[in-house]
């Protein structure tokens, strides 16, 4: 018989062959699941995860590498922090529609004021608009103890009604012809935010997530509060007897969080999306998840994978263009990775034991 056994300590080994196997065993299924759709398996492989970077138009896409990449990145970091201190903020697609719209608010208030300030405020006003999303679950956990789970999530469709009123609404374009949407800030330079080298698809908004990757880490491995955190979610008990306050670590997760992902919102409008439109979340919030634990939860790590998750954007629309596969199926095959991953991530803390050796150590 098959059993799982609780390994005396977690596996080294697997806590870093968990991502690589969950890619291998994500193409392998996502390759039948491709070929049952009757498209060549290799092909569609090849497409998302070759071509961007070493294909004949990789140059344009590398840049479309970073523009993607960016908002995983610093979305994902935020989650990160909570989920190590065993804080589940699950709701980051709604805090990063309200720092879109919170932050652009701001800007088109103004309109045409050319001041150099009025993108700077733009990006406090991003980052509040997150926090103060992120603080509603926040809040209720710590008062009434309700789930932070259900709470952030349920936000999300209430941000996206938000959404939908600012783009038809109060942010709608006066001259835009009666077409929702706001004005589009690549005509309004004080509140660009532009490609800072031609052609690289670097803007404010991925120097900023490499740096809170940079600072990130700092904070997880230098200071008391990353100590904190981390103590939280591995020993909730030995945490509260070394005096870290529950609430306030709450209120500190969720925060910056909430943050980081309306930063990642006002970055993504007033740069790649350009304007506030019903259909501007693409679903970041939901894949940073992904990006978190492909990253193992660690600042560094999440670099490495919020750029292959970009990846299964930017190839995925290729394969989609070229090889007319459902954008569907991507979803589907990035869905894979999380489960995988979380399916082989056992193999950290369990090992298969067969036979009777299993059954008298599962008595003992």
């Amino acid at each position: 018989m098959l059993r799982l056994e609780k390994r005396p300590t977690p596996s080294r080994f697997w806590l870093y062959a968990t991502p690589v196997v969950a890619v291998v065993l994500t193409m392998i299924v996502g390759g039948i699941l491709f070929a049952l759709m009757g498209k060549n398996p290799f092909e569609v492989i090849r497409t998302i995860f070759w071509d961007p970077v070493f294909g004949e138009f990789a140059f344009y896409l590398r840049g479309q590498l970073l523009v993607k990449a960016g908002p995983l990145i610093l979305i994902a970091i935020g989650l990160a922090l909570g989920f190590r201190a065993g804080i589940w903020n699950i709701g980051a697609e709604g805090q990063y529609i309200m720092g879109a719209v919170v932050g652009a608010s701001v800007g088109l208030a103004v309109f045409p004021t050319d001041n150099r300030l009025i993108f700077p405020v733009m990006v406090l006003a991003g980052a509040f608009g997150g926090w103060a999303w992120a603080m509603i679950p926040a809040i209720l956990k710590t008062r009434f103890n309700t789930n932070e789970i259900l709470v952030s999530l349920m936000l999300v469709y209430v941000a996206q009604t938000i959404l939908a009123k600012a783009a038809t609404g109060f942010l709608k374009n006066p001259e835009g012809m009666g077409f929702p949407g706001s004005r589009n800030f690549s005509s309004y330079p004080a509140a660009a935010n532009p490609e800072l080298i031609a052609g690289s698809g670097l803007h404010w908004g991925g120097v900023t997530a490499l740096v809170t990757a940079v600072l990130a880490y700092i904070l997880l491995s230098r200071h008391i509060a990353g100590y904190q955190i981390k103590l939280a979610g591995q020993a909730p008990r030995a945490a509260r007897f070394h005096g870290v306050s529950p609430t306030r670590l709450v209120m500190l997760c969720m925060g910056l969080s909430g943050a980081l992902a309306g930063l990642a919102g006002l970055f993504e409008v007033t740069g790649p999306a350009g304007q506030i439109s019903i259909d501007f979340n693409t679903g970041y919030g939901f894949t940073a998840i992904i990006v978190a634990f492909l990253g193992r939860l660690n600042p560094l790590g999440i670099v490495l994978a919020g750029f292959l998750m970009a990846l299964t954007y930017v190839g995925g629309e290729m394969a989609s263009t070229n090889l007319g596969l459902p954008a569907a199926a991507i979803q589907v095959f990035q869905g894979m990775l999380l489960f995988f991953l979380l399916a082989v991530d056992v193999l950290t803390n369990y090992r298969f034991r067969l036979g009777a050796g299993a059954a008298s150590a599962g008595a003992k």
